[in-house]
């Protein structure tokens, strides 16, 4: 039973990639960090021993502090933090207990270079449709939560990317683009191992939209018919990426907890 200001990971895994998540900050020693180089989704890495110097990032948010058994770096880090007056917890057996539970996590050789304020830049062509939502939504929910989104003109991906240090994303001839039937949704999935059930799930209905490929599930013809709707509600492309994050917090919990479940009318009556 945990402690009042301890969470389980069964529980923190059920609000990791939730629009509610809390803030996960890692403060695992950076030996601890090199022989376990893996990341619980949503996570962002802090030096324990600077709390005054990052605490004031995360003052609105409620925080979950990780360290390698949920001891003293992440008790002394949390107990700082809530003198601050941050809504905090720790994870109870910290990250060697999230392992032991099967819960996914990210593989960190795959993450991009960030900027000077920590944050993963990518670039990709304007006027999103589904992979170009699809992808950031992935990633603010469960790579880089202040990852940042470019888009521009087609022809001026390659040069913004070399200019403005990013990552470019669903072009051709880059390393996070689609590979052969697979969208670049599936290809992150797979490059970050997010060995997710219901991310796998999503995948298929990204697919089939992002491919015209309806035959995959049922629920692709629903996701390309909001995704055109909403590409032609916004001229801003970020302002549409902000509206269909909802949208895709939808399909996920469905795929996660709700994809058995059916409605009918009239409502069953009930019994006397």
């Amino acid at each position: 039973m945990p402690s009042p200001t301890e969470i389980l990971p069964a529980q923190l895994s059920r609000l990791v990639g939730t629009p509610t998540a809390p803030a996960i900050i890692d403060v695992r020693t950076d030996e601890d960090y090199a022989r376990q180089a893996r990341l619980i989704p949503g996570s962002v890495r802090r030096p324990h021993s600077a709390v005054a110097d990052w605490a004031k990032e995360f003052g609105d948010r409620n925080v979950v502090v990780v360290c390698q058994r949920g001891q003293k770096l992440s008790q002394g880090t949390a107990a700082l933090l809530r003198h601050e007056g941050i809504r905090t917890e720790t994870l109870e057996g910290g990250f060697v207990a999230w392992l032991e539970g099967t819960h996914p996590t990210v593989d960190v050789a795959k993450l991009p270079p960030h900027d000077v304020q920590g944050r993963t830049v990518w670039v990709t062509r304007g006027r999103p449709k589904i992979d170009r939502i699809a992808c950031p939504w992935l990633i603010r929910r469960f790579v880089d939560p202040g990852a940042v989104f470019l888009f521009v003109s087609p022809s001026e991906v390659k040069a913004v990317a070399e200019r403005f240090a990013a990552t470019p994303f669903d072009i051709e001839d880059v390393f996070w683009s689609h590979r052969g039937d697979l969208c670049t949704f599936d290809t992150m999935l797979s490059e970050f191992g997010l060995t997710d059930p219901a991310l796998e799930k999503l995948a298929l209905i990204v697919r089939g939209a992002d491919t015209a490929r309806m035959d995959l599930v049922p629920e692709a013809a629903g996701l390309l018919a909001v995704s055109l709707g909403l590409s032609r509600m916004y001229r801003d492309d970020l302002a549409q990426l902000d509206a269909a994050m909802i949208i895709y917090d939808g399909f996920y919990r469905w795929c996660r907890d709700a994809s058995d479940e059916t409605h009918n009318w009239p409502a069953p009556k009930v019994k006397a």
